[in-house]
């Protein structure tokens, strides 16, 4: 007998050839069991769950486009914006700033580039048509290009209706600017009183504070008199005693705000549940927080 040859005996090689049978049937069966489950959930191999790649920015420099976009015309934009990739290309311009100079110590004009999005743009001017359109073609809704997202700019320019188109469509409430600013933030005038009233009804956090001061949309109200965005904000369980990043209350934001009588009592009269004693505000620029009686 060689060396390379080694003698089995009939019940080794029976032993041997049962476990071969084995580890053959059992390949069978998990391959049958993947079958089985591939017909059973077909959605949890589809190649559709895999993350998409990033897509590349696409950015449009065309004056002729831009007009189209800030005029808002319809057909044109129908025209152009066809597709996922065109709706969410950057719409790029460039102005001469003046900036200081400090090696030439003058004032010298630079370019700026400025960067926003096709559905902000149609947003902040209020076509509604045009903001549902580019949606339909595949616009991302909380897309934050050039510092700011589409619904904030509804919200800074009172366009209602593109508000609650955005949020019909599955905006964000919450979503914040490159500053941390959220759209409930924005709303600083009385016009835009609607657009606080729709960010409410989709979940904005009546809470919620700013990154840099702390600022909840109680402080921003009060800072610019707004006695109807209070009244709802309080409605909507907004906190009295929240403090910002200098310690001031809504409470102290209104007196600093308030720059005669008339104006203070004006500012005040919007907080009916405000704790203990009576509380004035001494209108006195150097010195506004409210003094108790």
């Amino acid at each position: 007998m060689s060396r390379e040859t080694f003698a089995f005996t009939s019940s080794t090689l029976r032993a041997l050839r049962l476990q071969r049978e084995r580890l053959e049937w059992e390949d069978r069966r998990r391959a049958l069991s993947r079958q089985c489950l591939m017909r059973r959930f077909p959605l949890a191999t589809s190649s559709s769950l895999l993350p998409k790649p990033a897509r590349r920015p696409r950015y449009c420099r065309d004056p002729a486009v831009h007009n189209v976009l800030y005029t808002g015309d319809l057909q044109t934009i129908k025209n152009i914006f066809k597709d996922e990739a065109v709706a969410n290309v950057i719409v790029e311009t460039v102005s001469e700033e003046l900036i200081w100079s400090a090696e030439l110590g003058l004032w010298v004009l630079s370019p700026q580039k400025k960067h926003t999005s096709p559905l902000r743009i149609a947003a902040a001017r209020g076509y509604r048509d045009c903001v549902k359109h580019l949606i339909l073609q595949g616009a991302e809704v909380d897309a934050v290009v050039g510092g700011k997202a589409a619904l904030h700019d509804s919200c800074i320019h009172q366009r209602a209706e593109c508000t609650q188109l955005l949020l019909n469509y599955g905006a964000n409430a919450n979503v914040l600017s490159e500053e941390g600013l959220a759209p409930l933030h924005l709303c600083t005038s009385p016009e835009t009183l609607r657009c606080a009233e729709l960010l409410l009804e989709h979940g904005a956090l009546v809470n919620l504070s700013t990154r840099d001061r702390r600022m909840t949309p109680l402080h921003v109200a009060a800072e610019h008199g707004l006695e109807a965005h209070l009244q709802l904000y309080l409605c909507y369980g907004a906190a009295l005693a929240h403090r910002n990043r200098e310690g001031e209350t809504a409470l102290n934001a209104a007196c600093a705000s308030a720059d005669k009588p008339t104006d203070a009592e004006r500012y005040y009269r919007v907080i009916p549940n405000a704790p203990g004693p009576v509380i004035l505000c001494q209108l006195n620029m150097s010195n506004s927080s409210p003094v108790g009686y």
